[in-house]
């Protein structure tokens, strides 16, 4: 039987982690706290289409019905009205953060046209990294006969590492594939 990322997050790579960062206490290893994926839906609503397409598109990649967020203020350079949906966002913690990512690197990753792995720059300073994703159609769950309008996807890996290197070796670990 295979292993779940969790597992081997706690099994193997945490002694690895913590030789590698010399670090002697156990909870001083970084590790995940929460998966953000979040879509922005501000185009769709301004042209007055239904944004539940996207909502039920997030709802099968994720597993877990997303929030709508709406906007504080109008700006009227982007069209945005106040109280306006203006984006979707889920936040996934435990098993289903670790599943998601399992399935982020050992399957979308691969899905990507013309994949060469991942910036080592889209860390924030904080040990928090972001992907943009430009089609969400590289999902499995995403049947692309019923796609009326492709969107992206952006999902924020936050950890609880205090700075970029510790982050870096963590999802490193994890097998996220940066670049050379």
């Amino acid at each position: 039987m295979h292993k779940s990322l969790q597992q081997v997050y706690r099994e193997e790579i945490v002694p690895k982690l913590k030789e590698a960062l010399k670090v002697t206490n156990l909870h001083a290893v970084p590790r995940l706290k929460a998966v953000r994926i979040n879509v922005g839906i501000g185009s769709y609503v301004a042209q007055g289409k239904d944004h539940e397409d996207i909502v039920k598109n997030v709802t099968f990649i994720t597993g877990q019905k997303p929030v709508v967020t709406h906007s504080r203020k109008a700006i009227s350079n982007f069209k945005l009205k106040l109280n306006m949906p203006s984006g979707v966002v889920v936040t996934l913690r435990g098993k289903r953060m670790y599943d998601f990512l399992s399935k982020l690197i050992n399957v979308v990753f691969p899905r990507i046209r013309d994949f060469r792995g991942i910036s080592k720059k889209s860390f924030d300073g904080r040990g928090n990294y972001s992907i943009g994703i430009r089609e969400h159609t590289v999902f499995p769950e995403i049947q692309t006969e019923d796609v009326s309008k492709i969107h992206g996807i952006q999902i924020t890996v936050q950890t609880d590492a205090n700075d970029d290197k510790k982050a870096y070796a963590l999802l490193k670990a994890l097998g996220f594939p940066f670049k050379k």
